[in-house]
C-alpha cells in the first residue's frame, strides 16, 4: 500500500511530475524574456536643434540660439562624450581701401566613439576643450556676424559675436581697418583683433598692422592675424584680407590687387563635408583693380567695381568683403552668423 502511494500519479496518461517540471521551464523562460525586452536605451538620448543622422551618430544642428537637452546620458561613459562644432561669427570689412573682416573663431572636438573626418583644430588632445554630457540642459549661443559698414567716414569693420556650448566659447571676428583722410590711418588702417583678426587697410605712407587672431587665446588656436599693410607708396592700392581658421589673411599689393581671406577649415561633422571660419577679402582704391574672391569657407569677396564687398555666408562664420573704395561711401561686407553643431553615438 505504502509502495503505491510513493508511485506518481497521472492525467491522460502522464506523469503528474513531468508536467509539473515542465510548467516551471515555461515561467522561468518568461521571466528571462521579461528581463531582456525591459531595458533601457543604452545610448544618449536628447533634444534640441535640427535633428540628423549619419552612420551610427545622431546630429544637433543650432544654427540659432537654444538649448540642447540631454534627457538620458548613455550607460557607458565613454559614449557621453560628445563631437562638437562651435563656430562664432565673422566680422564685417571696414569701408575706404579696407582690410576684409576676420572670421569667427572655430573650434571642434571629435570623439573617439563618433567616427568622421574631423579639421586640423580636432582639439580632442587637449582634455579641457572635452565635454562630457550628462541628463541636463546646455544653454546653446549662436553668434551674429558684424553688421555692415554704410557710411561716409572712413569706419573699422564691427566685430562678430561670440558663440558657446557647455563651456566651450568661439570669439567673433574682428573687424577689418580702414582707410583714412589722404589714405593714411594709422589707428583706423588697423585690423580689430578676434577669433581671427581683421585685416589692415592699404597704406600710402604708413605701414599699418593687422588684428590679431586667436583672442583670447585657446589651443588648438581658434583662428588667424588678419594680414598686415606695408606702405604702397602714392599709386592705386589695396587692403588685406581678414584672417581665417587656418591661415593668416594675405596682404594686399599695389596696384590695386586685392588681398584674400585667409583660409577656414573643413570638417565632416555635419555628416558631409563643409568649410567654415574663412577671411573676409580687402579693398581695393577704385574701380578696374583685382578683386578678390569669396573662399570655400564662407568668405565675403571684395569688388573690383564702385559697388560693396560681398557678406560672410551664413552660419559659416566667415568674413565679409570690403568693396571698391571710390569715395568711401560704399558699404562693407557684412561678416557671417556663427553655427553649434553637436553629434553623438547612437548605436
Amino acid at each position: 500500500m505504502r509502495d503505491k502511494l510513493n508511485q506518481p500519479l497521472t492525467v491522460e496518461g502522464k506523469s503528474s511530475n513531468k508536467k509539473k517540471s515542465t510548467r516551471g521551464k515555461s515561467f522561468g523562460y518568461q521571466v528571462l524574456g521579461f528581463g531582456a525586452g525591459g531595458g533601457g536605451n543604452p545610448f544618449i538620448t536628447a533634444t534640441g536643434g535640427t535633428i540628423t543622422c549619419s552612420g551610427n551618430c545622431r546630429i544637433h544642428t543650432f544654427t540659432g540660439p537654444g538649448t540642447f537637452t540631454v534627457c538620458t546620458a548613455a550607460t557607458c561613459a565613454a559614449d557621453n562624450l560628445v563631437s562638437y562644432l562651435v563656430v562664432a561669427g565673422g566680422a564685417s570689412a571696414g569701408n575706404c581701401l579696407a582690410g576684409g573682416g576676420g572670421a569667427g573663431g572655430v573650434r571642434e572636438v571629435k570623439s573617439p566613439v563618433t567616427p568622421y573626418t574631423a579639421s586640423p583644430l580636432d582639439g580632442y588632445p587637449s582634455a579641457p576643450n572635452r565635454v562630457t554630457v550628462t541628463a541636463q540642459g546646455y544653454s546653446i549661443v549662436v553668434g551674429a556676424g558684424g553688421a555692415l559698414i554704410n557710411s561716409p567716414t572712413n569706419t573699422r569693420g564691427n566685430a562678430g559675436i561670440a558663440s558657446s556650448f557647455a563651456g566651450i566659447s568661439a570669439a567673433g571676428g574682428g573687424g577689418g581697418g580702414s582707410g583714412g583722410a589722404g589714405g593714411d590711418s594709422p589707428t583706423g588702417g588697423t585690423g580689430r583683433s578676434g577669433g581671427s583678426g581683421g585685416g589692415a587697410s592699404g597704406q600710402q605712407n604708413d605701414s599699418v598692422t593687422s588684428g590679431a587672431g586667436n583672442t583670447p587665446p585657446v589651443s588648438p588656436p581658434q583662428g588667424n592675424p588678419g594680414g598686415p599693410s606695408v606702405s604702397q607708396g602714392g599709386g592705386a592700392r589695396s587692403g588685406s584680407g581678414g584672417g581665417g581658421a587656418t591661415e593668416v589673411g594675405v596682404n594686399g599689393g599695389s596696384p590695386q590687387i586685392a588681398g584674400r581671406g585667409g583660409a577656414g577649415a573643413t570638417t565632416n561633422i555635419s555628416g558631409s563635408p563643409l568649410g567654415y571660419g574663412g577671411g573676409g577679402a580687402g579693398g581695393v582704391q577704385s574701380s578696374g583693380g583685382t578683386a578678390a574672391g569669396r573662399s570655400p569657407c564662407g568668405s565675403g569677396g571684395s569688388s573690383a567695381a564702385a559697388a560693396p564687398g560681398s557678406a560672410g555666408t551664413t552660419n559659416r562664420g566667415g568674413g565679409g568683403g570690403s568693396g571698391a573704395a571710390g569715395t568711401c561711401s560704399f558699404a562693407s561686407g557684412a561678416g557671417g552668423s556663427g553655427i553649434v553643431i553637436i553629434r553623438y553615438k547612437i548605436a
